[in-house]
Parts: C-alpha cells; structure tokens; sequence
C-alpha cells in the first residue's frame, strides 16, 4: 500500500472485495435507549462542614432506618434486542456533532445493510475515510446510552479499534455522561448555545 499513496485506501477497499463476499457479519445487540442527561455540577464547591457536624451526620444515618428504602426498588431498564447481519458496524458518540441544548445523552450505532455492491463499497468506503459521517443508503441508526454487542459461537476474526486489532469476543459499550470535562471557549459556547449569547 505504501507504493500507491492516496490510492491506498481505495487499493484496501478493492482488495477486500476479492474476498468472500459479500462480507456480512451476524450479531445481535441488546440496547437501552438515551438517558436524561444529568444536571451540571455548580462551579463552586461548598465549604465543607466541620468535622463535629460530619461525624454527627454518619451516626444519625447510621442508626435512622429508612422506612421505604426496601420498598422502593429500581425499575428495570428496557432493553431492546437486534439481531444483525451488516458490511459494517460502527458506535460512536457525539462529541463530533455537539448539542448542548438537547436534554438526553446517547450514542449512534450504525447498522449498514448487507445488500452493498461491490463498486459502492469501494467509492463509498474510500470516501468516508475523508468525511466519517458519510452513511450508505438503508443505514439503520440506533441511540442508545448502553448497548452489548453478542458475536454467534465460533465467530473468528478481529475488530478494528483506533487502528488496533483485537480478538473479536462478546463486548459491552456504555455512555458515561461527564466524565470528562472540557475547556470551552465562551465565544464557541455562544455560538452552539444561542439562548446564552448576552
């Protein structure tokens, strides 16, 4: 691939097609679907009690039983199953395409139908390589805020990660809303959320 330069993803492409095909790979996935977005931390922190009314606090907890505490239980989340066979399978986040006024977080999943032919998988592979977003027509687009991706028994080969190959096994993705925080410059900030522009 060196030898062809900027041919070299179409030359990929191309010489995948050689292959079996159509390269289609079963799966199913169990998803949730968006979560509310948590609400933002205060930028300050309050000053933190002393430590008399600290301690005070854990024993009154300690000895207060809670009356509905074993009452309440958790609603169990709904989780949806699809069965899949796609060329490609891709989870992303986001970050990309940032909304700051939407009140729920998720991740995409892109299910690309089975059904590509040989010369669009080449065009249309080559071209997503300079613009990500691009998706074939018939993608399926899930939201989801957890998902767990399961592989058939015997399934052989390997996922491609940030250039990294690893073993291809059952794998489990979740969303985790801030957790990570981000300088943002007030100017940009203004201009993805018009309502807080003064």
């Amino acid at each position: 691939y060196w030898y062809l330069g900027p041919l070299k993803t179409k030359a990929a492409h191309f010489f995948s097609t050689l292959k079996e095909w159509p390269q289609t790979h079963q799966a199913s996935i169990s998803y949730t679907g968006p979560t509310e977005r948590p609400p933002r931390a205060a930028d300050e922190t309050p000053p933190r009690p002393s430590l008399y009314r600290r301690i005070l606090r854990r024993l009154a907890s300690y000895w207060a039983q809670p009356q509905d505490a074993l009452s309440q239980e958790a609603s169990p989340e709904a989780w949806k199953e699809v069965q899949l066979s796609t060329i490609e399978l891709s989870i992303t986040t986001r970050n990309s395409q940032l909304d700051l006024t939407s009140k729920e977080d998720f991740m995409n999943i892109c299910i690309e139908p089975d059904t590509v032919s040989k010369g669009d998988f080449i065009t249309i592979g080559s071209r997503k390589v300079r613009d990500p977003k691009l998706r074939v027509a018939g993608t399926e687009c899930l939201q989801a805020s957890q998902c767990t991706l399961l592989l058939p028994e015997g399934t052989g080969g390997s996922f491609s990660i940030d250039s990294e190959e690893y073993e291809a096994m059952p794998v489990e993705v979740k969303l985790l809303p801030r957790k990570l925080q981000f300088f943002c410059d007030p100017r940009k900030r203004g201009q993805l959320l018009p309502s807080a522009a003064p």
